[in-house]
């Protein structure tokens, strides 16, 4: 078990001390949190109506390897996030 001594430090200056030092340390914490964001799964059907394509063009760039998707039984899913990614800016 360790001892600290606090030598001509009054309570108050100790409790300024510590409670500004915290303050820092949360505003660090705050900073650099960020909050995880569930993964969001969409259907072929929603991928072809965000992307505004038909169904026949989802699977095909699918089986290119443009997009990736997951399976779950018979169902196939696609993430959001892979998705959004897919899209290149064109250079024009």
């Amino acid at each position: 078990m360790h001892q600290v001594q606090f030598i001509g430090l009054s309570l108050d200056e100790l409790h300024r001390t510590i409670s500004d030092n915290l303050k820092k340390e949360l505003s660090q914490i705050t900073a650099n949190f960020q909050p995880k964001e569930p993964t969001e799964y969409l259907t072929r059907q929603e991928v072809s109506d965000l992307l505004k394509v038909d169904l026949s063009t989802v699977h095909n760039w699918t089986k290119r390897g443009k997009l990736k998707s997951f399976g779950l039984g018979s169902r196939v899913y696609y993430k959001r996030k892979d998705v959004e990614q897919a899209l290149q800016p064109l250079n024009v």
